[in-house]
């Protein structure tokens, strides 16, 4: 019954920004931890970056210093804004949020294409 609903995603030059939003159905999001992946093609689904209900972070290395994940738990809602935009970016992003066992909850994804 969870839903979670990404945007923001687009096509972008190299070095520019883009600010995906992933909005939560349900109030149970400011106790959850949530996290941004990314699938490239023909690549595996791979974790970009997570944050914890209390806000603690981590990035993949390929993105540290370039890409922030934060949270708005009034609006149950994670961001991940992206700097520096590289062609090795261009991905579909997922938004997950843990689910009761171990299957997580997924959102549709967004595209995100870097290309000049």
């Amino acid at each position: 019954q969870v839903q979670l609903v990404e945007s923001g995603g687009g096509l972008v030059q190299p070095g520019g920004s883009l600010r995906l939003s992933c909005a939560a159905s349900a109030s149970i999001f400011k106790i959850k931890a949530m996290a941004w992946y990314r699938q490239a093609p023909g690549a595996q689904r791979d974790l970009v970056a997570g944050i914890t209900k209390d806000g603690i972070t981590n990035y993949v290395d390929s993105v540290k210093g370039r890409f922030t994940i934060s949270r708005d738990n009034t609006k149950n809602t994670v961001y991940l804004q992206m700097n520096s935009l590289k062609p090795e970016d261009t991905a579909v992003y997922y938004c997950r949020m843990p689910g009761p066992g171990p299957f997580p909850y997924w959102g549709q994804g967004t595209q995100v294409t870097v290309s000049s």
